[in-house]
């Protein structure tokens, strides 16, 4: 999702991992808020349970559900894997 550089709307987002049906997918990384929301319509359709976005401070908000599992708005306790 991250990018290093400036970029514009027409540059595709990362393909998907394969998602395993009923899955909490966390966002993140730095990028324009409008990418946040590609981001988001693209996995909407995923087989995921519930969409999180990253946020440093707080942990990963859900911003999106199809499962009772999940509430939007609630923060999930994450530890991010290290940079390489």
């Amino acid at each position: 999702m991250a990018v290093s550089s400036p970029i514009t709307p027409a540059e595709p987002l990362p393909p998907l991992p394969d998602i395993p049906r009923g899955s909490l997918v966390i966002v993140e990384g730095r990028a324009p808020i409008w990418r946040y929301g590609m981001a988001l319509h693209l996995l909407h359709g995923s087989p995921a349970a519930a969409i999180a976005f990253y946020d440093p401070r707080l942990g990963a908000v859900v911003v999106a559900t199809h499962s009772q599992e999940w509430q939007v708005g609630q923060v999930v306790d994450v530890t991010l894997p290290a940079e390489k």
